[in-house]
């Protein structure tokens, strides 16, 4: 993948100025009329995901921060300044998820994964960089929701995949979490934990530290997956994203706050969902993320024959999404969004005819967007994974 830092900067440069100035303490970025907004000026940004961040600044053996440095460094020198990381991770019995993790079903959090996110945001701190730390996961590679469901007894567990539990019985399973009692005062406990966590590194606290640009709710919230089961569960969710949001505020007033959310596709089809999701006034800004092979639209053993149509569609849904964050008058992130490469190679220096052309799509609808002065602040391709 070649990024197109050079045409992102430039039109960072052209991008019209806000007269508004920020509300927050300098350094932190803010809202402004519908935009981003850092010390008073548009907030525009390439960046990516690191979810791996926390892991790679333990103290401990499987910890690596020497690599952490050059990855950041790496990533610095090609123009990427925004990092979306993992600040959570629930033990679980999913044979997909992660370990160690930063908690189980007590209140024992790790301080060696605490420790290796106070040391990504000092290292980021000392490179000028922005992140987004996501504290929840819909998914269960990192325990997320269901291994809070898992703790409290709430259903039958069950890993995604399980071909006893087909599609869509994962996510109307993983979306009873919102309606949890017991599961979010839990969750709620560890969001006091991280939020109002005082640095080791830095003896800042968090909330007063402008390197955090957003706490995030979750990796890809979504209602549910059946249209039974997800309507059903939709004033529940909403509800969730509003209050647990505004927790988090009560907690940290001076850090923006957002869902995570995939957009339509992540909330039923629905672009009505989308809007009542990013309403309320907690939540700062609209995320989006854009897998046309997970959704069918690129069928990745035939990336040839179904490309075309396929961006045709990415297009349509960046597009509309640009408009309903218009509606909302706030500011659109697009973080996450990625593609296989030619035929299923992962092998590093592998061909990614498809996949660069992909990027390029994203990267010149953000470009377009910014010079008209739209709503898209920046994007975060998924994912980095330098020298691992």
């Amino acid at each position: 993948m070649t990024l197109s830092r050079r045409a992102v900067l430039a039109a960072l440069a052209a991008s019209p100025a806000l007269g508004a100035a920020t509300a927050k303490p300098k350094g932190f970025v803010d809202v402004a009329g519908g935009k981003l907004v850092l010390d008073g000026k548009p907030y525009r940004f390439v960046g990516t995901n690191l979810w791996y961040g926390a892991w790679l600044g333990s103290p401990a053996a499987y910890g690596d921060r020497a690599r952490l440095t050059r990855e950041l460094d790496k990533l610095k020198s090609l123009g990427v300044t925004n990092l979306r990381v993992l600040g959570s991770g629930e033990r679980s019995p999913a044979k997909v998820a992660m370990d160690p993790t930063f908690r189980g079903p007590g209140e024992d959090y790790s301080a060696d994964l605490l420790t290796g996110l106070d040391f990504l945001l000092a290292e980021m701190a000392r490179r000028d960089m922005k992140a987004v730390i996501y504290l929840n996961n819909f998914w269960d590679w990192s325990g997320g929701m269901p291994a809070y469901l898992n703790w409290t007894g709430n259903g039958t567990w069950f890993q995604q995949g399980d071909p006893a539990h087909p599609w869509p019985e994962y996510p109307d399973y993983s979306a009873r979490f919102y309606g949890d009692a017991k599961a979010n005062a839990m969750f709620r406990h560890f969001i006091r934990a991280v939020v109002g966590r005082t640095s080791t590194i830095s003896g800042k606290p968090y909330r007063d530290d402008p390197t955090i640009m957003a706490w995030q709710l979750a990796n890809e919230p979504r209602p549910g997956g059946t249209e039974a089961f997800g309507v059903r569960n939709l004033p529940t969710y909403y509800r969730w994203i509003d209050e647990t949001a505004g927790y988090i505020k009560t907690i940290d007033p001076n850090h923006l706050v957002s869902t995570g959310s995939e957009g339509a596709m992540g909330c039923l089809e629905r672009e009505a969902c989308v809007v009542e999701a990013h309403k309320p006034a907690s939540i700062d800004y609209i995320t989006l993320h854009v897998w046309p092979n997970n959704w069918s639209w690129i069928d990745f053993k035939n990336q040839s024959g179904t490309y075309e149509a396929g961006e045709a569609r990415c297009r349509d849904y960046v597009t509309r999404h640009i408009a309903l964050a218009k509606g909302l008058n706030k500011p659109l992130v697009i973080e996450e969004f990625g593609l296989i490469r030619d035929d299923r190679n992962f092998t590093p220096g592998a061909a990614a005819t498809y996949k660069d052309r992909f990027y390029t799509t994203i990267f010149d609808l953000t470009l377009a967007d910014m010079k008209a002065g739209g709503p898209v602040a920046g994007t975060n391709f998924w994912a980095w994974n330098g020298e691992g």
